[in-house]
């Protein structure tokens, strides 16, 4: 499995965020607290987007985080005010640069921890599912790349909930044909650079930790004395896997079988259920 983080608000440094916090993205590739392996060194990925460019930059390599000198020197000198960092541990396909995370197609980015179980078994039907004109900018072996270009096929750039809803309703469905009892687990990141979607599902409702942050006011009710809460606007939050910390009141469970969407006219969070969908 996998750890990993969305943030969107104020521009700030990646490394205020990827490095300083107690329990930072980076601490976590080696000493995770809440994911099925402690380590997660099979590969890293930032992603991120600036003023005037439609498509996000996207830097990801098959080392560990915790010692790349290469994303050091980028979070400590790039701002954006909205980036996905993922750290990854394979479920079984290969340790190679194009199955790390986050995935990009256009303005979109994508990234997943959980797996589509027995892939090998239903990989094959998936993949002819993918719309002809997506399925050549497939280019990696992973299941949550192959998770990303069937909601592209089903309609992610007009509906992402919708489209996130399809596609986990194909997937327990082929699932569902090859035998398979608990297809799908998934905790999904998804932007178009301006709003942010997270999906937390699982076939057995069990699914991987998520976590959204408490609202900057709020919290600096709570803590005045801390000066980086005075940087913040208001309107900042991060999506993570397991607590960057433990400050108190900070960080919130998102309940099983959820989304919700970061956006400028305001939070939203809604109950997710599959769709059963037939196949493209």
């Amino acid at each position: 499995m996998c750890r990993w983080l969305a943030y969107s608000g104020t521009p700030i440094l990646l490394d205020s965020i990827l490095y300083r916090p107690a329990h930072s993205l980076i601490d976590q590739s080696l000493h995770a607290k809440m994911g099925v392996e402690t380590t997660n060194g099979d590969g890293f990925g930032v992603g991120w987007y600036v003023p005037d460019k439609d498509s996000p930059a996207v830097v990801r390599d098959i080392g560990p985080a915790w010692s790349d000198r290469n994303l050091r020197e980028i979070a400590e000198h790039v701002v954006s005010p909205l980036f996905f960092a993922h750290i990854r541990a394979s479920t079984g396909t290969a340790v190679q640069q194009t199955n790390c995370h986050p995935f990009r197609h256009g303005r979109w980015m994508w990234m997943h921890n959980g797996a589509i179980a027995e892939f090998h078994l239903v990989r094959r039907d998936l993949a002819l599912s993918v719309e002809p004109g997506l399925f050549p900018y497939v280019e990696g072996s992973t299941d949550s790349e192959m998770m990303f270009y069937l909601s592209l096929t089903l309609g992610l750039e007009e509906d992402p909930p919708g489209a996130v809803a399809r596609m986990a309703g194909l997937v327990e469905r082929v699932g569902h044909e090859h035998g398979v009892e608990f297809p799908l687990q998934m905790t999904v990141a998804v932007t178009d650079g301006v709003r942010l979607w997270a999906f937390r599902y699982s076939s057995q409702k069990e699914s991987r930790s998520l976590f959204y942050s408490t609202r900057v006011d709020t919290l600096r009710s709570l803590h005045p004395d801390l000066a980086f809460l005075r940087e913040m606007s208001d309107d900042a939050r991060l999506i993570v896997s397991e607590p960057l910390g433990d400050l108190p009141g900070a960080w919130n469970a998102v309940p099983e079988g959820t989304y919700g969407v970061v956006q400028p006219e305001g939070d939203r969070m809604g109950t997710f259920t599959p769709v059963a969908a037939r196949r493209p």
